[in-house]
């Protein structure tokens, strides 16, 4: 079953742990930023990167009257669909769409085209443009965290001598790392039939808390991130024009007549050399008999 995370935004004040988690489990540098601080922006690094996988976006709401409304911190990153345009665009399988949700990438793969960061209507994949060779970078939702696999004996040269240390280890493992870290239960794990109904079963308890919205239900045929909100999502800055039908399944019907066409056009191509080279043959005979 497809694994994914619930997203309340209700409960996020911001911390931005998770940008920390995601930092140290994938090994990333640090960036240079610098506070923005106008606008209402308070956000650090500016955008999604090679180097950052995961940020927080704030954003202060103001009513008709100019007063402050309320604020809302959002986690952004890649929003693993369920039919992901880097992947269809991708000419050579650098991306991948697993079974268990997340959407991984090869780098070993990648020849840096970067159709992925054109095809996807979130804006996530970034090239790394500090290297000779560009290749793009995004969130993995952590994959080699949650695939289902055996415990290690040893951790860190740490030797896990019994199966139930080893049990504990593999279940402290099977979780994002940004999810593991987040203090406020913000972040949700598990599959992602229980986590739709669950983020249901929250707006319908209490609905004047709630949009009546699961931003990743539908959009673009379904994410494995899903998200529900106090305020509607176009507030947030998340795309609200997004079709219901996944950006692949647009250019399908294409794609299945590009086999006919070229049949077609083959037969079409071959009939007219036949008409050709029998009109020839016709008029060298009728040549041959004048001659005669």
């Amino acid at each position: 079953m497809s694994k994914a995370c619930l997203v309340d935004l209700t409960k996020c004040i911001g911390c931005r742990a998770c940008q920390v988690a995601c930092k140290q489990w994938h090994n990333l540098p640090p960036e240079p930023t610098r506070f923005q601080g106008t606008g209402g922006c308070y956000e650090n690094p500016p955008a999604l990167s090679a180097k950052t996988y995961t940020r927080i976006t704030f954003h202060e709401l103001v009513d008709q009257n100019g007063d402050l409304e309320t604020c809302v911190f959002v986690k952004r990153q890649c929003m693993h669909c369920d039919d992901p345009a880097c992947v269809a665009a991708c000419p050579v399988t650098a991306l991948r769409k697993s079974d268990d949700g997340p959407v991984t990438y090869d780098s070993y793969k990648c020849i840096g085209c970067r159709y992925c960061v054109l095809a996807c209507p979130f804006g996530v994949p970034t090239a790394d443009w500090d290297t000779p060779f560009p290749q793009i970078h995004k969130c993995d939702f952590c994959f080699d965290r949650i695939e289902e696999g055996e415990a290690p004996d040893k951790v860190n040269g740490i030797a896990l001598d019994d199966a139930g240390s080893q049990a504990r280890f593999a279940e402290t493992q099977a979780t994002p790392a940004c999810m593991k870290v987040c203090p406020t239960g913000a972040l949700k794990f598990g599959d992602r039939d229980e986590l739709l109904k669950e983020a249901q079963e929250r707006i319908a308890a209490e609905p004047t808390e709630y949009v009546k919205h699961v931003y990743g239900e539908k959009e673009v045929g379904g994410t494995n991130w899903l998200y529900i909100s106090p305020v509607s999502f176009d507030k947030l800055n998340f795309r609200t024009d997004l079709p219901t039908r996944s950006i692949p399944d647009h250019s399908v019907w294409a794609l299945k007549a590009v086999p006919a066409a070229v049949v077609g056009l083959g037969a079409v191509l071959g009939g007219i050399y036949w008409v050709t080279k029998r009109r020839d043959e016709v008029e060298a005979e009728h040549e041959s008999t004048t001659n005669a």
